[in-house]
């Protein structure tokens, strides 16, 4: 697990039409099972499912990927919050990116800890 930059995570999303943002979901699937200490989804799986499904899983996916952020708080020491249900609700009005970013600043906050 490391560190990235979001700016540059995003700017890279956009410049490839959407190319980096496949690897950057693929990723955070699976630094998002790391943080969190959990045997989920790969992110190879997932980006599949949610290709098949025609978008449906990615819903989903969203609100796991919150959820795994809370218990990685919880881990932490950090008081954990609603992120299942916020990254759920920016995917659904199409603020997926929002969702990206806040999970990788979620997930560069714990990988200095661990």
């Amino acid at each position: 697990m490391r560190r990235r930059s979001i700016g540059v995570c995003i700017l890279l999303s956009i410049v490839t039409c959407g190319i980096y943002g496949l690897y950057w979901f693929i990723c955070l699937t699976d630094e998002s099972n790391a943080v969190a200490g959990e045997q989920g989804t790969s992110g190879g799986m997932a980006l599949l499912l949610s290709i098949v499904t025609c978008g449906i899983y990615y819903f989903y996916w969203s609100y796991k990927l919150g959820e795994k952020m809370d218990k990685a708080r919880t881990y932490n020491n950090v008081a954990p919050g609603s992120l299942g249900i916020v990254f759920l609700l920016l995917s659904i009005f199409g603020l997926g990116i929002i969702t990206y970013a806040l999970a990788q600043n979620e997930i560069n906050k714990y990988a200095t800890v661990l």
